[in-house]
C-alpha cells in the first residue's frame, strides 16, 4: 500500500460522508410562497400582492445596514403604488422586542418575525442580512440582493 494510497482512502471516505450528512437546500422556486402572520397579527399573503413589485426584505435588530436601509425601502414603497414589501425579522428576539426596536425605527410596511428555527419553505436562509428578493408582478423573483439596497438601486431595478 502506498502512502498516498494511506492518505487518499480516508479523504475520499469523509468528503463522502460530509456530501451525505450535508442538509441539501431545494433549489427556491420560481414563483414561490410566503405565508406569513405579521407582528400585529395579521396575514401577509405573497400570492394576494400579485400586480405589484414586492420587496421581501430579511433584516435584524442588531444588524447596522439593515437599519440604515429601512428608511430607504419605507420611503420607496410609501411614494410607489405599485410596490408592496414585508420586512422579515430574522431575529430570535421575543416580539416585543422587535416592536419596541420597530418604535423607534417605523417602516410604513407589516413585519413578520423568522425565526432561525423554522425558516421559511420557499425561501433560502440568508446568507447574510441584510437581504432582500425583489418579487415581479407576476410572483416570479427578480433579483436577489445580499447587502443593504436603497431608493436609487430600487429605482433602477423596478423603474421610477
Amino acid at each position: 500500500m502506498t502512502l498516498f494510497s494511506l492518505i487518499a482512502t480516508p479523504v475520499v471516505a469523509l468528503a463522502a460522508a460530509l456530501a451525505f450528512a450535508a442538509p441539501a437546500q431545494a433549489a427556491m422556486p420560481a414563483r414561490p410562497a410566503l405565508h406569513v402572520t405579521t407582528l400585529d397579527g395579521k396575514t401577509f399573503d405573497l400570492a394576494a400582492q400579485r400586480g405589484k413589485w414586492v420587496i421581501v426584505n430579511y433584516w435584524a435588530t442588531w444588524c447596522v445596514p439593515c437599519i440604515k436601509e429601512m428608511p430607504d425601502i419605507s420611503h420607496f414603497v410609501a411614494t410607489h403604488k405599485n410596490v408592496a414589501a414585508i420586512g422579515l425579522a430574522y431575529d430570535d428576539s421575543e416580539p416585543a422586542d422587535i416592536k419596541a426596536f420597530l418604535a423607534k425605527h417605523p417602516v410604513v410596511y407589516p413585519v413578520a418575525q423568522v425565526t432561525l428555527d423554522k425558516p421559511l419553505k420557499d425561501f433560502d436562509e440568508p446568507r447574510g442580512l441584510p437581504t432582500t428578493y425583489l418579487i415581479r408582478p407576476d410572483g416570479t423573483v427578480a433579483k436577489h440582493i445580499v447587502g443593504p439596497v436603497t431608493a436609487a438601486a430600487l429605482a433602477a431595478m423596478i423603474g421610477p
